[in-house]
Protein backbone atom coordinates (compact mmCIF):
# COMPACT_ATOMS: atom_id res chain seq x y z
CA UNK A 1 0.00 0.00 0.00
CA UNK A 2 1.71 3.45 -1.07
CA UNK A 3 1.06 5.19 2.50
CA UNK A 4 2.17 8.93 0.85
CA UNK A 5 -1.46 8.69 -1.00
CA UNK A 6 -2.85 8.09 3.01
CA UNK A 7 -0.90 10.98 3.76
CA UNK A 8 -1.76 13.02 1.01
CA UNK A 9 -5.71 11.93 2.17
CA UNK A 10 -4.69 13.69 5.45
CA UNK A 11 -4.01 17.31 3.71
CA UNK A 12 -6.81 16.90 1.40
CA UNK A 13 -9.29 16.45 4.03
CA UNK A 14 -7.82 19.54 6.16
CA UNK A 15 -8.31 21.99 3.51
CA UNK A 16 -10.40 24.67 5.30
CA UNK A 17 -13.66 23.66 2.84
CA UNK A 18 -13.96 20.41 3.33
CA UNK A 19 -13.56 20.59 6.93
CA UNK A 20 -16.33 22.62 6.88
CA UNK A 21 -18.01 20.05 4.43
CA UNK A 22 -17.13 17.29 6.50
CA UNK A 23 -18.94 19.39 9.85
CA UNK A 24 -21.96 20.25 7.77
CA UNK A 25 -22.06 17.01 7.18
CA UNK A 26 -21.79 15.29 10.22
CA UNK A 27 -24.60 17.98 12.18
CA UNK A 28 -27.12 17.43 9.63
CA UNK A 29 -26.68 13.78 9.93
CA UNK A 30 -27.58 14.23 13.34
CA UNK A 31 -30.35 16.14 12.81
CA UNK A 32 -31.62 13.53 10.42
CA UNK A 33 -31.01 11.21 12.77
CA UNK A 34 -33.37 12.57 15.89
CA UNK A 35 -35.62 13.57 13.44
CA UNK A 36 -37.87 10.32 12.90
CA UNK A 37 -38.63 9.26 9.15
CA UNK A 38 -36.44 11.64 6.87
CA UNK A 39 -33.55 9.31 7.04
CA UNK A 40 -30.19 9.72 5.47
CA UNK A 41 -31.08 8.17 1.78
CA UNK A 42 -33.87 11.08 1.52
CA UNK A 43 -31.23 13.90 3.13
CA UNK A 44 -28.33 12.78 0.81
CA UNK A 45 -30.41 12.87 -1.67
CA UNK A 46 -32.24 15.86 -1.54
CA UNK A 47 -28.75 17.37 -1.26
CA UNK A 48 -27.71 15.65 -4.37
CA UNK A 49 -28.12 19.57 -6.29
CA UNK A 50 -26.04 21.33 -4.09
CA UNK A 51 -22.98 18.70 -4.72
CA UNK A 52 -23.07 19.76 -7.71
CA UNK A 53 -21.57 23.06 -7.44
CA UNK A 54 -18.45 21.70 -5.49
CA UNK A 55 -15.37 19.75 -6.12
CA UNK A 56 -16.09 15.85 -6.18
CA UNK A 57 -13.95 15.10 -3.16
CA UNK A 58 -15.45 17.76 -0.90
CA UNK A 59 -19.24 16.72 -1.87
CA UNK A 60 -18.73 12.98 -0.86
CA UNK A 61 -17.31 14.06 2.35
CA UNK A 62 -19.96 15.84 3.39
CA UNK A 63 -22.55 12.81 1.94
CA UNK A 64 -20.55 10.65 3.97
CA UNK A 65 -20.55 12.83 6.92
CA UNK A 66 -24.41 13.07 6.86
CA UNK A 67 -24.62 8.55 6.49
CA UNK A 68 -22.44 8.06 9.79
CA UNK A 69 -23.74 11.19 11.76
CA UNK A 70 -27.37 10.01 11.42
CA UNK A 71 -26.28 6.51 13.23
CA UNK A 72 -25.78 8.45 16.40
CA UNK A 73 -28.71 11.02 16.14
CA UNK A 74 -30.88 8.28 15.51
CA UNK A 75 -29.63 6.82 19.23
CA UNK A 76 -31.10 9.90 20.71
CA UNK A 77 -34.37 9.71 20.45
CA UNK A 78 -34.89 6.13 20.74
CA UNK A 79 -33.39 6.64 24.33
CA UNK A 80 -35.27 9.30 25.32
CA UNK A 81 -38.51 8.75 23.75
CA UNK A 82 -38.40 5.07 22.72
CA UNK A 83 -39.16 6.14 19.05
CA UNK A 84 -35.85 5.24 16.78
CA UNK A 85 -35.02 7.33 14.59
CA UNK A 86 -33.06 5.09 12.29
CA UNK A 87 -33.52 1.53 11.32
CA UNK A 88 -30.35 0.53 12.89
CA UNK A 89 -31.30 2.44 15.78
CA UNK A 90 -34.72 -0.24 17.02
CA UNK A 91 -32.02 -2.22 18.93
CA UNK A 92 -31.02 0.54 21.25
CA UNK A 93 -34.90 1.45 22.35
CA UNK A 94 -35.06 -2.04 24.41
CA UNK A 95 -31.42 -1.23 27.07
CA UNK A 96 -31.57 2.69 25.99
CA UNK A 97 -35.24 3.60 27.24
CA UNK A 98 -35.25 1.48 30.02
CA UNK A 99 -32.32 3.35 31.40
CA UNK A 100 -33.44 6.70 30.37
CA UNK A 101 -36.58 5.70 32.81
CA UNK A 102 -34.38 4.76 35.53
CA UNK A 103 -32.41 8.16 35.76
CA UNK A 104 -29.73 7.07 33.32
CA UNK A 105 -30.03 8.60 29.63
CA UNK A 106 -27.03 10.21 30.47
CA UNK A 107 -25.16 6.93 30.86
CA UNK A 108 -26.53 5.82 27.90
CA UNK A 109 -26.09 8.73 25.57
CA UNK A 110 -22.97 9.21 26.80
CA UNK A 111 -21.66 5.02 26.07
CA UNK A 112 -23.50 5.33 22.45
CA UNK A 113 -21.44 8.21 22.12
CA UNK A 114 -18.22 6.73 23.02
CA UNK A 115 -19.25 3.30 21.63
CA UNK A 116 -19.72 5.14 17.99
CA UNK A 117 -16.31 7.04 18.16
CA UNK A 118 -14.40 3.53 18.22
CA UNK A 119 -16.46 1.82 16.29
CA UNK A 120 -16.09 4.31 13.69
CA UNK A 121 -12.47 4.60 14.39
CA UNK A 122 -11.61 1.09 14.17
CA UNK A 123 -14.09 0.48 10.91
CA UNK A 124 -11.54 3.43 9.68
CA UNK A 125 -8.58 2.24 10.61
CA UNK A 126 -9.27 -1.55 8.93
CA UNK A 127 -10.91 -0.11 6.26
CA UNK A 128 -7.63 1.84 5.17
CA UNK A 129 -5.52 -1.38 5.82
CA UNK A 130 -7.49 -4.29 4.66
CA UNK A 131 -9.77 -3.00 2.20
CA UNK A 132 -8.58 -4.83 -1.06
CA UNK A 133 -8.50 -8.26 0.74
CA UNK A 134 -11.69 -7.77 2.40
CA UNK A 135 -13.60 -6.48 -0.83
CA UNK A 136 -12.08 -9.99 -2.15
CA UNK A 137 -14.18 -12.25 0.42
CA UNK A 138 -17.36 -10.04 -0.37
CA UNK A 139 -16.99 -10.39 -3.68
CA UNK A 140 -17.77 -14.37 -3.10
CA UNK A 141 -20.74 -13.57 -1.50
CA UNK A 142 -23.72 -14.54 -3.69
CA UNK A 143 -27.44 -15.28 -3.39
CA UNK A 144 -27.59 -18.09 -1.39
CA UNK A 145 -24.92 -16.35 1.15
CA UNK A 146 -27.57 -13.81 1.74
CA UNK A 147 -30.27 -15.74 2.18
CA UNK A 148 -28.70 -17.90 4.76
CA UNK A 149 -27.18 -14.75 6.63
CA UNK A 150 -31.00 -13.27 6.10
CA UNK A 151 -32.24 -16.10 7.66
CA UNK A 152 -29.95 -16.41 10.72
CA UNK A 153 -30.20 -12.89 11.47
CA UNK A 154 -34.22 -13.37 11.31
CA UNK A 155 -33.91 -16.47 13.53
CA UNK A 156 -31.78 -14.51 15.76
CA UNK A 157 -34.56 -11.44 16.55
CA UNK A 158 -35.56 -14.66 19.23
CA UNK A 159 -32.53 -13.85 21.15
CA UNK A 160 -33.15 -9.59 20.68
CA UNK A 161 -36.64 -9.50 22.54
CA UNK A 162 -36.54 -9.11 26.25
CA UNK A 163 -40.14 -11.56 26.37
CA UNK A 164 -40.33 -14.91 25.82
CA UNK A 165 -39.20 -16.98 22.37
CA UNK A 166 -42.20 -18.02 21.37
CA UNK A 167 -43.74 -14.64 21.30
CA UNK A 168 -40.54 -13.38 19.42
CA UNK A 169 -40.66 -15.64 16.80
CA UNK A 170 -44.56 -14.98 16.63
CA UNK A 171 -44.16 -11.38 15.92
CA UNK A 172 -40.89 -12.26 13.43
CA UNK A 173 -43.28 -14.10 11.51
CA UNK A 174 -46.01 -11.52 12.01
CA UNK A 175 -42.89 -8.80 10.16
CA UNK A 176 -41.95 -11.34 7.42
CA UNK A 177 -45.45 -11.22 5.96
CA UNK A 178 -45.97 -7.61 6.27
CA UNK A 179 -42.26 -8.06 4.54
CA UNK A 180 -43.97 -9.78 1.34
CA UNK A 181 -47.35 -6.91 1.05
CA UNK A 182 -46.78 -4.94 -2.93
CA UNK A 183 -45.78 -6.02 -6.32
CA UNK A 184 -43.59 -9.50 -6.71
CA UNK A 185 -40.22 -8.30 -7.57
CA UNK A 186 -40.44 -11.43 -9.71
CA UNK A 187 -43.48 -12.22 -11.37
CA UNK A 188 -44.98 -8.50 -10.97
CA UNK A 189 -48.12 -9.88 -9.41
CA UNK A 190 -49.96 -8.34 -6.62
CA UNK A 191 -49.96 -9.54 -3.07
CA UNK A 192 -52.09 -8.82 -0.02
CA UNK A 193 -52.39 -5.14 -1.79
CA UNK A 194 -56.47 -5.44 -1.46
CA UNK A 195 -56.64 -3.32 -4.51
CA UNK A 196 -55.31 -0.42 -3.00
CA UNK A 197 -52.67 1.79 -5.10
CA UNK A 198 -50.93 2.67 -1.85
CA UNK A 199 -49.74 -0.47 -1.32
CA UNK A 200 -48.53 -1.40 -4.65
CA UNK A 201 -45.03 -0.88 -3.64
CA UNK A 202 -45.12 -2.52 -0.23
CA UNK A 203 -44.70 -0.72 2.79
CA UNK A 204 -42.42 1.65 4.24
CA UNK A 205 -40.12 1.06 7.40
CA UNK A 206 -41.05 4.21 8.63
CA UNK A 207 -45.14 3.88 9.37
CA UNK A 208 -43.87 0.54 11.16
CA UNK A 209 -41.52 1.68 13.15
CA UNK A 210 -43.22 4.96 14.04
CA UNK A 211 -46.53 3.43 14.51
CA UNK A 212 -45.02 0.29 16.96
CA UNK A 213 -42.40 2.67 18.55
CA UNK A 214 -44.07 5.89 19.19
CA UNK A 215 -47.98 5.65 19.30
CA UNK A 216 -47.75 2.13 20.87
CA UNK A 217 -45.61 3.33 23.54
CA UNK A 218 -47.56 6.55 23.95
CA UNK A 219 -51.15 4.81 23.85
CA UNK A 220 -49.50 2.35 26.62
CA UNK A 221 -48.29 4.38 28.66
CA UNK A 222 -51.54 6.37 29.01
CA UNK A 223 -53.40 3.52 29.88
CA UNK A 224 -50.97 2.72 32.38
CA UNK A 225 -51.22 6.34 34.20
CA UNK A 226 -53.35 6.17 37.27
CA UNK A 227 -54.82 9.67 36.32
CA UNK A 228 -52.10 11.38 38.89
CA UNK A 229 -49.17 13.62 37.41
CA UNK A 230 -46.07 11.20 37.54
CA UNK A 231 -42.92 12.87 38.63
CA UNK A 232 -40.22 12.85 35.94
CA UNK A 233 -37.38 10.37 36.06
CA UNK A 234 -33.84 12.15 38.33
CA UNK A 235 -31.00 11.98 36.28
CA UNK A 236 -28.08 10.12 37.99
CA UNK A 237 -24.96 11.78 35.70
CA UNK A 238 -24.88 13.38 32.90
CA UNK A 239 -22.10 10.66 31.65
CA UNK A 240 -21.28 7.10 32.28
CA UNK A 241 -19.57 6.43 35.45
CA UNK A 242 -15.63 4.59 34.81
CA UNK A 243 -17.34 1.16 35.70
CA UNK A 244 -19.99 1.81 33.54
CA UNK A 245 -17.37 2.10 30.73
CA UNK A 246 -14.97 -0.89 31.79
CA UNK A 247 -18.47 -2.66 32.13
CA UNK A 248 -19.04 -1.60 28.67
CA UNK A 249 -15.72 -2.32 26.88
CA UNK A 250 -15.96 -5.84 26.13
CA UNK A 251 -19.02 -4.94 24.08
CA UNK A 252 -17.71 -2.01 22.27
CA UNK A 253 -14.92 -4.14 21.23
CA UNK A 254 -16.94 -7.04 20.02
CA UNK A 255 -19.39 -4.38 18.35
CA UNK A 256 -16.93 -3.21 16.53
CA UNK A 257 -15.79 -6.18 15.08
CA UNK A 258 -19.35 -7.51 14.20
CA UNK A 259 -20.04 -3.96 12.70
CA UNK A 260 -16.95 -3.68 10.22
CA UNK A 261 -17.21 -7.42 9.03
CA UNK A 262 -21.24 -7.18 8.52
CA UNK A 263 -21.20 -3.56 6.87
CA UNK A 264 -19.26 -4.49 3.87
CA UNK A 265 -22.47 -6.70 3.06
CA UNK A 266 -24.85 -5.61 0.73
CA UNK A 267 -28.40 -5.97 2.50
CA UNK A 268 -26.97 -6.06 5.72
CA UNK A 269 -25.07 -3.25 6.99
CA UNK A 270 -26.24 -1.31 10.23
CA UNK A 271 -29.07 -2.61 10.63
CA UNK A 272 -28.52 -6.75 10.95
CA UNK A 273 -24.44 -5.13 12.33
CA UNK A 274 -26.63 -3.34 15.40
CA UNK A 275 -29.43 -6.82 16.08
CA UNK A 276 -26.30 -9.16 15.64
CA UNK A 277 -23.87 -7.15 18.35
CA UNK A 278 -27.19 -7.52 20.69
CA UNK A 279 -28.08 -10.78 20.05
CA UNK A 280 -24.11 -12.21 21.03
CA UNK A 281 -23.60 -9.95 23.52
CA UNK A 282 -26.79 -11.67 25.43
CA UNK A 283 -26.33 -15.17 24.75
CA UNK A 284 -22.92 -14.64 26.00
CA UNK A 285 -23.87 -12.56 29.00
CA UNK A 286 -24.06 -14.59 32.61
CA UNK A 287 -26.99 -12.30 32.89
CA UNK A 288 -28.90 -12.45 30.42
CA UNK A 289 -32.09 -11.84 31.92
CA UNK A 290 -30.37 -7.80 32.38
CA UNK A 291 -31.36 -7.64 28.81
CA UNK A 292 -34.31 -5.12 27.89
CA UNK A 293 -34.34 -3.88 31.38
CA UNK A 294 -31.62 -1.28 31.19
CA UNK A 295 -28.18 -3.07 30.71
CA UNK A 296 -25.54 -0.93 29.07
CA UNK A 297 -23.85 -3.22 27.24
CA UNK A 298 -27.26 -3.54 25.22
CA UNK A 299 -26.55 -0.09 24.23
CA UNK A 300 -22.94 -0.01 23.78
CA UNK A 301 -22.75 -3.06 21.33
CA UNK A 302 -25.43 -1.88 18.96
CA UNK A 303 -24.58 1.54 19.21
CA UNK A 304 -20.67 0.28 18.02
CA UNK A 305 -21.63 -2.14 15.38
CA UNK A 306 -23.98 0.10 13.41
CA UNK A 307 -21.50 2.86 12.97
CA UNK A 308 -18.81 0.43 12.29
CA UNK A 309 -20.69 -0.87 9.87
CA UNK A 310 -21.67 2.37 8.27
CA UNK A 311 -18.03 3.46 7.81
CA UNK A 312 -17.05 -0.25 6.38
CA UNK A 313 -19.97 -0.05 4.11
CA UNK A 314 -18.02 2.16 1.87
CA UNK A 315 -15.35 -0.70 1.02
CA UNK A 316 -17.81 -2.55 -1.41
CA UNK A 317 -18.24 0.93 -3.19
CA UNK A 318 -15.27 2.40 -3.53
CA UNK A 319 -13.02 -0.67 -4.37
CA UNK A 320 -15.60 -2.74 -6.25
CA UNK A 321 -18.61 -0.15 -7.30
CA UNK A 322 -21.18 -1.90 -5.29
CA UNK A 323 -23.25 0.05 -2.74
CA UNK A 324 -24.10 -1.68 0.14
CA UNK A 325 -27.52 -0.15 1.26
CA UNK A 326 -29.71 2.50 0.28
CA UNK A 327 -27.99 5.15 1.29
CA UNK A 328 -24.86 4.38 -0.29
CA UNK A 329 -26.42 3.84 -3.40
CA UNK A 330 -27.70 7.26 -3.51
CA UNK A 331 -23.69 8.49 -2.76
CA UNK A 332 -22.92 5.85 -6.12
CA UNK A 333 -25.10 8.10 -7.74
CA UNK A 334 -23.84 11.22 -6.26
CA UNK A 335 -19.96 10.15 -7.88
CA UNK A 336 -21.54 9.21 -11.16
CA UNK A 337 -22.60 12.83 -11.65
CA UNK A 338 -19.79 14.26 -10.25
CA UNK A 339 -18.13 11.99 -12.93
CA UNK A 340 -16.33 9.51 -10.70
CA UNK A 341 -16.57 5.26 -11.45
CA UNK A 342 -16.33 3.88 -8.08
CA UNK A 343 -14.23 0.31 -8.66
CA UNK A 344 -10.99 -1.05 -8.64
CA UNK A 345 -8.94 1.63 -10.35
CA UNK A 346 -10.52 4.19 -8.15
CA UNK A 347 -7.46 4.18 -5.91
CA UNK A 348 -5.01 4.86 -8.66
CA UNK A 349 -6.78 7.32 -10.79
CA UNK A 350 -8.69 8.84 -8.13
CA UNK A 351 -6.01 8.75 -4.91
CA UNK A 352 -7.13 12.13 -3.88
CA UNK A 353 -10.95 11.18 -3.74
CA UNK A 354 -10.37 7.74 -2.54
CA UNK A 355 -8.34 8.59 0.84
CA UNK A 356 -9.68 12.03 1.44
CA UNK A 357 -12.72 10.25 1.52
CA UNK A 358 -11.58 7.56 3.88
CA UNK A 359 -9.71 9.90 6.08
CA UNK A 360 -12.24 11.83 6.43
CA UNK A 361 -14.49 9.74 8.69
CA UNK A 362 -11.75 10.07 10.95
CA UNK A 363 -11.95 13.97 11.68
CA UNK A 364 -15.79 13.64 11.20
CA UNK A 365 -15.94 10.71 13.93
CA UNK A 366 -13.99 13.26 16.64
CA UNK A 367 -16.64 16.24 15.28
CA UNK A 368 -19.07 13.63 16.51
CA UNK A 369 -17.80 13.23 19.55
CA UNK A 370 -17.30 16.44 20.40
CA UNK A 371 -20.61 18.02 19.61
CA UNK A 372 -22.29 15.07 20.71
CA UNK A 373 -20.99 14.87 24.50
CA UNK A 374 -21.71 18.43 25.72
CA UNK A 375 -25.35 18.42 24.17
CA UNK A 376 -26.10 15.28 26.38
CA UNK A 377 -27.25 17.59 29.07
CA UNK A 378 -29.76 19.52 26.83
CA UNK A 379 -30.81 15.56 25.53
CA UNK A 380 -31.97 14.37 28.94
CA UNK A 381 -33.68 17.26 29.98
CA UNK A 382 -36.38 16.47 27.79
CA UNK A 383 -37.44 13.76 30.08
CA UNK A 384 -37.75 16.88 33.10
CA UNK A 385 -41.10 17.47 30.38
CA UNK A 386 -44.23 16.63 31.68
CA UNK A 387 -45.97 13.45 30.03
CA UNK A 388 -49.34 15.25 28.99
CA UNK A 389 -47.07 18.07 27.09
CA UNK A 390 -44.30 14.98 25.76
CA UNK A 391 -46.84 12.75 24.20
CA UNK A 392 -48.50 15.23 22.13
CA UNK A 393 -45.07 16.34 20.66
CA UNK A 394 -43.98 13.06 20.34
CA UNK A 395 -46.89 12.05 18.59
CA UNK A 396 -46.76 14.99 16.20
CA UNK A 397 -42.84 14.88 15.88
CA UNK A 398 -44.33 10.33 14.41
CA UNK A 399 -46.54 11.75 12.13
CA UNK A 400 -44.33 14.65 10.46
CA UNK A 401 -41.33 12.07 10.19
CA UNK A 402 -43.74 9.42 8.45
CA UNK A 403 -45.54 11.84 5.89
CA UNK A 404 -42.29 13.34 5.17
CA UNK A 405 -40.55 10.53 3.64
CA UNK A 406 -43.39 10.29 0.61
CA UNK A 407 -45.96 13.12 1.28
CA UNK A 408 -48.63 10.37 1.89
CA UNK A 409 -51.75 10.50 3.86
CA UNK A 410 -51.84 7.18 3.16
CA UNK A 411 -47.89 6.65 5.62
CA UNK A 412 -49.89 8.78 8.64
CA UNK A 413 -53.17 5.92 8.59
CA UNK A 414 -50.61 3.55 8.74
CA UNK A 415 -48.86 4.66 11.72
CA UNK A 416 -52.46 5.12 13.63
CA UNK A 417 -52.78 1.40 12.10
CA UNK A 418 -49.20 0.23 13.42
CA UNK A 419 -49.95 2.31 16.64
CA UNK A 420 -52.24 0.39 17.91
CA UNK A 421 -50.74 -2.96 17.16
CA UNK A 422 -48.18 -1.40 18.79
CA UNK A 423 -50.20 -1.22 21.83
CA UNK A 424 -52.02 -4.59 21.57
CA UNK A 425 -48.61 -6.19 21.01
CA UNK A 426 -47.33 -4.26 24.25
CA UNK A 427 -50.33 -5.33 26.10
CA UNK A 428 -50.15 -8.97 25.73
CA UNK A 429 -46.52 -9.48 26.31
CA UNK A 430 -45.31 -9.29 22.32
CA UNK A 431 -42.46 -7.13 21.68
CA UNK A 432 -42.54 -5.09 19.06
CA UNK A 433 -38.68 -5.18 17.63
CA UNK A 434 -38.32 -8.78 16.19
CA UNK A 435 -41.17 -7.89 13.97
CA UNK A 436 -39.57 -4.67 12.61
CA UNK A 437 -36.16 -6.38 12.74
CA UNK A 438 -38.11 -9.00 10.69
CA UNK A 439 -39.22 -6.83 8.31
CA UNK A 440 -36.45 -5.34 7.66
CA UNK A 441 -34.65 -8.40 7.03
CA UNK A 442 -37.91 -10.13 4.90
CA UNK A 443 -37.09 -8.98 1.33
CA UNK A 444 -33.55 -9.49 1.51
CA UNK A 445 -34.39 -13.23 2.53
CA UNK A 446 -37.55 -13.70 -0.14
CA UNK A 447 -35.18 -12.27 -3.15
CA UNK A 448 -32.19 -14.01 -1.94
CA UNK A 449 -33.56 -17.14 -1.29
CA UNK A 450 -35.42 -16.86 -4.76
CA UNK A 451 -32.86 -16.21 -6.91
CA UNK A 452 -30.55 -19.11 -5.05
CA UNK A 453 -33.56 -21.59 -5.80
CA UNK A 454 -33.47 -20.42 -9.91
CA UNK A 455 -29.40 -20.83 -9.59
CA UNK A 456 -29.79 -24.13 -8.28
CA UNK A 457 -32.33 -25.33 -10.25
CA UNK A 458 -34.93 -25.91 -7.24
CA UNK A 459 -32.71 -28.19 -5.34
CA UNK A 460 -31.87 -26.68 -1.94
CA UNK A 461 -28.76 -28.66 -1.03
CA UNK A 462 -27.11 -26.09 -3.61
CA UNK A 463 -27.09 -24.10 -0.22
CA UNK A 464 -24.38 -26.58 1.25
CA UNK A 465 -22.09 -27.55 -0.75
CA UNK A 466 -21.04 -23.97 -1.48
CA UNK A 467 -18.44 -23.47 1.02
CA UNK A 468 -19.50 -20.15 2.50
CA UNK A 469 -23.00 -20.61 2.63
CA UNK A 470 -22.33 -23.99 4.08
CA UNK A 471 -20.62 -22.59 7.05
CA UNK A 472 -23.39 -19.91 7.69
CA UNK A 473 -26.15 -23.44 7.21
CA UNK A 474 -24.16 -24.43 9.94
CA UNK A 475 -24.26 -21.74 11.68
CA UNK A 476 -27.55 -21.56 11.22
CA UNK A 477 -27.96 -25.25 12.90
CA UNK A 478 -26.25 -24.44 15.67
CA UNK A 479 -28.35 -21.48 16.88
CA UNK A 480 -31.92 -23.62 16.07
CA UNK A 481 -30.03 -26.09 18.63
CA UNK A 482 -28.45 -24.61 21.22
CA UNK A 483 -31.38 -23.53 23.06
CA UNK A 484 -32.31 -27.17 23.07
CA UNK A 485 -29.03 -28.32 24.09
CA UNK A 486 -28.63 -25.94 26.79
CA UNK A 487 -32.11 -27.05 28.06
CA UNK A 488 -31.17 -30.43 28.46
CA UNK A 489 -27.70 -29.85 29.73
CA UNK A 490 -29.59 -27.84 32.50
CA UNK A 491 -31.69 -30.59 32.85
CA UNK A 492 -29.35 -33.09 33.03
CA UNK A 493 -27.16 -31.07 35.82
CA UNK A 494 -30.25 -30.49 37.88
CA UNK A 495 -30.50 -34.51 37.84
CA UNK A 496 -27.25 -35.37 38.78
CA UNK A 497 -27.18 -32.59 41.84
CA UNK A 498 -30.82 -34.11 42.75
CA UNK A 499 -28.87 -37.91 42.84
CA UNK A 500 -26.32 -36.60 44.95
CA UNK A 501 -28.09 -34.80 47.48
CA UNK A 502 -30.47 -38.53 47.61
Amino acid sequence: MDYSSVIQGFSVVLQPENLLYCFIGVLVGMLVGVLPGLGPAATVAILLPITLNVEPVTAIIMLAGIFYGAQYGGTITSVLLRLPGEASSVVTVFDGYAMARDGRAGSALGIAAIGSFVGGTVSIVALTFFAPFVARFALDFGPPEYAVLALLGILLVASVGSGSRLKALVAAGLGLLLATVGRDGFTGAERFTFDSLALTDGIDFVPIAMGLFGLGEILYNLEDRSGRATAPPKMVRALPSKDEVKQSSGAIGRGSVIGFLLGILPGGGAVLSSMAAYAYEKKRSKHPERFGQGAIEGVAAPETANNAAATSSFIPLLTLGIPANATIAVIFGALLIQGVTPGPQLITEHPDLFWGVVNSMYVGNILLLIMSIPLIGIFVRILRVRGTILAPITVLITLIGAYTVANSVFDIMLVCVFGALGYLMKKFGFEPGPLVLAFVLGSLLESALRRSLILFDGDPSGFVTRPISGVLVLALVIVVAAPALRALMTRRQNRAKNEELV
